[in-house]
């Protein structure tokens, strides 16, 4: 609307920019209705009597393009033809229909002061010439189709078997038939438009030099795809450094250091191959240009002022990766091999191409210190994808980077993955989320045109396996793979990309996969015609090689030098292998902790209370209105009011005792991070972390950031609708500090089926395989209300499942056995019943000298119930978590009597205490609440089974039979039974077996959970 009154200022009588209507009168009845009309082409129309006298005029051009003309003349009126600049003057001084386009005296005048070439046709003054202006406007087309689609006919496969894009047929855009021109039209001059840069300082060109020009650009080894980029700026940005003429030129030490990052990277795969011929490695074989791409891209962004690069990858190529990027030593990926060689530290290790590391080096094209982690993952594609981006997020948040320029992040995929992983899309979204962002991320797809014996054409179904990141507006650049001074460019173009926009830009190197899957497997059962043509290949080492030294850049002898001299580096490294006694998994740490483990008493546990003082300012605070003519909603004023109240009583609820634990550590210099779906207010309305201004948009006030002028930062975030990335975004923030503490909630806990695979490959087994630690908290609501099988199981047996801690052992105990067993076990499985406890519980993180991912049940209904308060007398110095609960109603003052002993966990506490009084059975029952379920309380379940010597021993769970802690808890009660020598078993009492975790039916619910009672108290 600003261009169109900017150009219509003075044509009233034409024109109502208030309501976009048109005087009727004054348009002709042969006009196209204006509502079929894109607005520039409107205006044009109107100054002619009718469409046939228009159409001549705009033939073969676009709304688009009459834009960026105007845009241009706004800018620089001799930027513009002649003829536009008259037509454009004429409209503004208000022209009326008709009379705005004027015909030059010759459009060979072309534009003051810049000299037209021989060859433009002249026409006679006053006389339109429409087959001129056709033309060049089809030219303009052109231009912009090369632009818009050269990418599809790129000649991008190393293997000249097929296409990038699965299609062989060129667009008709990209034919001049389209545009009514032909081969007499090749010599014809035109003048270059601004919306290239083709030409240099040329502003005119014959039509066969700017179609050479654009098919060298667009149409070889690089296939650019940015013109969705709905930023003009943005696009304008990639023309220019794709269309400059010479920008892609390499000196002669550039491409020196090009080839002998591919003899490193070649070499590297070659030793391997003679030295383990019958190990899997995953070889780079068909793509070694990978490792100078990344070489590139880390010295282009150092040189921008990144320090720290977090990078995660897929197997393929991740040993050659270590070496000749990271530069990690050779000799300690080599004893990777050695089958006899065992781990001198703790941890079952994990196969050499799921290793993880940390190095820091100095980089040698800027002469600056960088730090490279490669973060362990295992198989399950792309799944480390959202872990590397929460680590760069951390690394950034620590730095007080807050634009991203001191670390970044860059994904290494494999084509298939790219396309048919799911998390890649869940990834993508967050790239540009406030609380997510790593401020850009540059992918790399090593697109063996393949994926594993399945072919592309079968695998998916988009164009590119790249199409995902269109999403968000991430430029992508395919290259092919055997060029390796195309792959240097587009890599500087994506690394300056990234500084400049901090943006996502992906990188697709088309290449191929000279051995099958692994160096085991046989390709030739499954793509014969393609494995014939790549054993015909020649190494792109070798390709390069030969062109360096028939242009003279390099001699026969240097590069078999240069050979000779890396193939040296691996003899003396595997040598070197040889003398090692054991493997080292701490030196495959991707985030060592520097200093946090020297002297700690890892079996020390420090006390997690705090003074009163400091609970009642807390409470208080959180409590209270923000004042300063901050408008919160009435129904929140009711629940401070109530926060306030329980203050008073020195009373806490669940979201008090969150707010005590969270305010406190932040106090101590403890940064919290709290991340989920509508965490902010909490998906049962009881948190309310950020309050809104109900009558300014944007406006929010965090309390628990004012609670101290010194205190850390507490962020708490929405995230997007995803589990899967978010979690382990959020793993990946943890494990960059341990002295933070760091909490993902799902909105109800059967939702954490969909991040499972971060549970199974990286929480709960990420020590054991890399010696990789977090104090990760995931809050998972848990209990049965009667809302159906999806909003009530967090299915806690699948954590149980998951823990190392052995069953059918009692264990010694000592004075350090709680300690010793949480030092021991994968992670803490929790089912609470109290603030105090979840306080403690989420306090003990930090307070640990150790650290161990937690898993917490967490209460939906006991979030307001009117028992599930805690006093403020928990809450003090010398109080602790309680793993176990023990009844403190007259049972316990009379235990000799008690008949029946309840050991319970969680939400059914309160219903079986409730009904325990309705049927006046206090003193024939205990109830014990296991509140720290694994690892086992052996010690402290021992001391409840021998104060109750008369009691039948009962297990009470809500949750199904085949579900819930039973399968758990069983095996660990007849140990304990065991040890005791009595001759008593421990029953079950809960819902029977089911499949689906529970009814939908409300009333089907209610007797269930009867069920449940008259079973104990009948």
């Amino acid at each position: 609307m600003i261009r169109l009154r900017a150009l219509t200022k003075n044509i009233k009588p034409f024109v109502t920019l208030s309501n976009r209507s048109y005087t009727a009168s004054r348009l002709s009845t042969n006009l196209v209705p204006w509502r079929r009309l894109s607005l520039p082409q409107n205006i044009i129309r109107r100054h002619y009597s009718s469409v046939a006298a228009a159409e001549p005029f705009l033939n073969g051009t676009s709304s688009t393009y009459v834009e960026e003309m105007f845009e241009a003349w706004q800018e620089d009126p001799k930027s513009v033809h002649k003829s536009w600049d008259v037509f454009f003057r004429n409209a503004e001084r208000g022209a009326l229909p008709g009379q705005a386009y004027t015909s030059p005296q010759s459009l060979s005048a072309g534009v003051p002061g810049i000299p037209v070439p021989s060859g433009i046709p002249s026409v006679q003054a006053g006389v339109p010439d429409a087959k001129i202006i056709a033309d060049h406007l089809a030219v303009q087309a052109i231009i912009r189709s090369y632009q818009v689609r050269g990418h599809n006919i790129a000649d991008l496969d190393p293997l000249e078997i097929g296409a990038a894009d699965l299609d062989t047929s060129v667009p008709p855009e990209l034919q001049m038939a389209a545009y009514h021109l032909d081969d007499h039209d090749l010599d014809r001059v035109f003048m270059l438009p601004p919306t290239t840069y083709i030409g240099g300082n040329e502003r005119y060109l014959p039509l066969r030099q700017i179609i050479d020009r654009l098919q060298a650009i667009y149409c070889e080894h690089i296939g650019a795809e940015y013109m969705f980029i709905n930023n003009l700026q943005q696009t304008d940005w990639i023309r220019k450094r794709l269309e400059t003429p010479g920008i892609t030129a390499m000196t002669k030490e550039e491409k020196r250091t090009m080839l002998a990052r591919l003899v490193r990277s070649t070499r590297f795969e070659e030793f391997l191959a003679k030295k383990f011929s019958s190990e899997k490695r995953f070889g780079l074989e068909g793509c070694e240009v990978l490792i100078p791409a990344m070489k590139t891209v880390i010295d282009c962004s150092s040189a921008f002022g990144v320090e720290s690069f977090i990078i995660g990858m897929p197997h393929r190529g991740r040993l050659n990766v270590l070496a000749n990027v990271c530069r990690k030593p050779l000799e300690q990926i080599f004893c990777q091999f050695d089958s006899k060689l065992e781990a001198d530290d703790e941890g079952s290790g994990d196969v050499k191409y799921h290793l993880g590391m940390s190095h820091e080096r100095l980089n040698h094209a800027t002469n600056k210190n960088i730090k490279l982690a490669v973060v362990a993952n295992p198989s399950h594609l792309e799944a480390v994808n959202p872990v590397v981006q929460g680590k760069c997020k951390a690394e950034q948040y620590y730095k007080g980077d807050i634009e991203g320029k001191s670390a970044m992040s860059i994904l290494l995929h494999g084509d298939a993955a790219f396309s048919g992983q799911g998390v890649v899309y869940e990834t993508m979204h967050l790239s540009d989320l406030p609380s997510y962002t790593s401020h850009g991320t540059i992918h790399l797809v090593v697109n063996n045109q393949i994926g594993f014996t399945t072919d592309p054409r079968f695998s998916r179904s988009s164009p590119y396996c790249t199409d995902v990141a269109r999403v968000v507006n991430a430029p992508i650049f395919h290259v092919n793979g055997d060029d390796p001074e195309a792959v240097a460019h587009v890599c500087k173009v994506a690394a300056e990309w990234r500084a400049e926009w901090g943006k996502d830009v992906i990188i697709d190197l088309v290449s191929y996969r000279r051995n099958g899957h692994n160096e085991i497997d046989e390709p030739m059962f499954t793509q014969p015609l393609m494995y014939k043509k790549i054993r015909q290949m020649p190494v792109v080492l070798k390709k390069y090689a030969d062109k360096l030294i028939a242009e003279g850049t390099v001699t026969q002898q240097e590069y078999e030098e240069e050979c000779a001299k890396y193939d040296r580096i691996c003899e003396e490294a595997l040598l070197n292998a040889k003398k090692l006694t054991a493997i080292h998994n701490k030196e495959w740490l991707d985030s060592p902790w520097h200093g946090f483990f020297e002297e700690k008493d890892p079996m020390h546990l420090p006390k997690t209370g705090i003074p009163e003082d400091m609970i009642r300012h807390i409470a208080e605070k959180i409590g209270s209105e923000p004042g300063d003519g901050f408008t919160i909603h009435g129904g929140l004023k009711r629940t401070l009011k109530a926060r306030l109240d329980m203050t008073n009583k020195r009373e806490a609820d669940w979201a008090i005792g969150e707010a005590l634990a969270f305010g406190s550590l932040l106090k101590d210099g403890i940064h919290v991070r709290l991340s989920g779906q509508d965490v902010e207010r909490g998906t049962f309305s009881h948190r309310h972390h950020v309050l809104h201004d109900q009558n300014v948009d944007m406006k929010i006030h965090v309390p628990l950031n004012h609670l101290w002028p010194e205190q850390a930062e507490y962020i708490v975030c929405n995230s997007s609708l995803s589990e899967f990335a978010v979690l382990g975004f959020e793993l990946g923030y943890s494990m960059s500090n341990p002295n933070a503490l760091v909490l993902w909630e799902a909105q109800f806990g059967d939702f954490a089926n969909t991040t499972q695979c971060i549970f199974d490959q990286f929480i709960s087994s990420g020590q054991a395989k890399w010696v990789r630690q977090s104090g990760i908290v995931c809050l998972l609501p848990h209990g049965y209300e009667g809302m159906g099988p999806e909003h009530s199981s967090a299915r806690l047996e699948r954590f149980l499942q998951m823990t190392s801690e052995e069953a059918d052992h009692f264990p010694p105990i000592t004075n350090s056995f709680p300690m010793q067993q949480l030092h021991e076990i994968n992670w803490i499985v929790c089912n609470l019943t109290t603030p105090a406890n979840y306080f403690h519980v989420l306090r003990r993180q930090i307070a640990f000298p150790f650290r161990k991912p937690l898993i917490i049940m967490s209460p939906k209904s006991l979030l307001r119930h009117p028992e599930a308060k805690s006093s403020f007398d928990e809450f003090l110095e010398g109080s602790e978590f309680k793993r176990v609960i023990t009844d403190e109603t007259v049972a316990a003052e009379n235990p000799e009597k008690v008949k029946k002993l309840l050991f319970c966990s969680g939400k059914i506490y309160y219903d079986l205490a409730k009904e325990r009084i309705a049927a006046k059975k206090a003193n024939d029952i205990a109830i014990i609440r296991l509140e720290q379920i694994a690892p086992f309380p052996f010690d402290l379940v021992k001391e409840e089974i021998q104060r109750y010597p008369k009691a039948d021993i009962f297990w009470v769970q809500e949750e199904h039979k085949n579900m819930g802690a039973w399968t758990y808890i069983k095996p660990r009660f007849l140990s304990t039974l065991a040890k005791i020598d009595i001759s008593k078993r421990v029953k079950y009492i809960g819902r029977h077996a089911s499949a689906a975790t529970a009814t939908g039916n409300k009333y089907t619910h209610i007797q269930e959970s009867a069920m449940i009672m008259r079973a104990i108290f009948k």
